[in-house]
């Protein structure tokens, strides 16, 4: 099965940029804490104070993981696990809608449109920087805030 809400191929060029750079520590991330974040954050909300907070103990807890490099592999891996949940979110709510003639098609519309705008915009964020070394934080910063706000929106939608 196609995964449709995949970080995308600008994500995967950061992890392959990370990777030819020399970066071999993996990150320790706690999963928990992204799991909790999102649990604990009441309906309507979309920009908890939790949000970022495994990628920022994750920098703490790894070698090398307050260096450019390793705060945004730390980051990357706080967004995979946002993508799991986006993922995860979005499947639920595309059951609970599955039920009214053509809102599945049309979420399955809005939802490759803003994987568009993501790429986009998360694109727009790491040029901004130029060639300096914060373009890959920058743009890690905006997929992470942009799909865990994704995820809000979709867990918000499930109970319309």
């Amino acid at each position: 099965m196609t995964r449709i809400l995949s970080l995308g191929v600008f994500a995967m060029g950061l992890v392959l940029f990370l990777t030819a750079t020399g970066v071999a520590q993996t990150p320790v991330l706690d999963r928990a804490q992204v799991e909790g974040c999102f649990a604990a954050t009441p309906v309507g909300s979309v920009d908890p104070d939790c949000l970022g907070a495994a990628a920022t103990a994750c920098q703490s807890a790894t070698p090398d993981g307050e260096t450019t490099l390793g705060i945004t592999a730390c980051i990357q891996a706080e967004t995979q696990v946002w993508d799991e949940i986006l993922n995860r979110e979005y499947r639920e709510t595309r059951g609970h809608i599955s039920s009214q003639p053509g809102l599945a098609d049309q979420l399955l519309a809005a939802q490759r449109a803003w994987i568009a705008f993501r790429d986009a915009e998360c694109g727009l964020a790491y040029s901004l920087w130029l060639d300096g070394s914060m373009r890959t934080i920058a743009a890690a910063n905006c997929l992470l805030d942009l799909t865990a706000r994704r995820s809000f929106e979709l867990r918000d939608m499930g109970g319309y």
